[in-house]
């Protein structure tokens, strides 16, 4: 029950953050007043309102997960956390294709399986975003240089770079 109220808590304090930066934005004469930050206003406010429910009515006793399911949402978010480093500098198909198959691993322990699922996604979504939607500043693949890889793994080691 503690756990529950700190995360309302939290939760409340981002939402009224999100509102006070919402109130923030910057408008024109043509697009009115309150017409852009009304969007921003009402995901803030049922944010504040979900946080509220949880803080004032947590559930009784949650039960938390194991030391195993912690590990593979680290390495998941780690996967994801390299996916989005890497997708510039790799391009594509490559990036999605590992991290699609590691967490369809994840999911299911089958080597072939993940392979195939990775493949078949990263083709699959390259397919869609690039022809179906039109998203033509997709770039399937890239042949990396040394500079353009040491720059992407320098977002994940802090105070190190240029």
């Amino acid at each position: 029950m503690p756990s529950d109220r700190i995360f309302g808590l939290i939760c409340l304090i981002t939402a009224v953050a999100y509102i006070a930066a919402a109130t923030q934005i910057q408008t024109n004469l043509f697009s009115g007043e309150f017409l852009p930050k009304l969007f921003p206003l009402m995901i803030g406010g049922v944010a504040a309102i979900c946080s509220l429910s949880i803080l004032f009515k947590p559930d009784p006793d949650p039960a938390w997960p194991g030391p195993a399911t912690w590990g593979a949402m680290a390495i998941a978010v780690l996967v994801l956390a390299l996916y989005a480093v890497f997708l510039t500098p790799l391009g594509f198909l490559l990036p999605t294709a590992l991290a699609a198959g590691i967490l369809s691993y994840q999911i299911s322990p089958r080597v072939r399986p993940a392979i195939l699922s990775g493949l078949g996604l990263s083709l699959g979504l390259f397919l869609l975003f690039k022809y179906a939607l039109g998203l033509g500043n997709i770039v399937a693949y890239r042949i990396p240089t040394g500079e353009k890889l040491w720059d992407a793994f320098t977002i994940l080691i802090p105070f190190v770079g240029h």
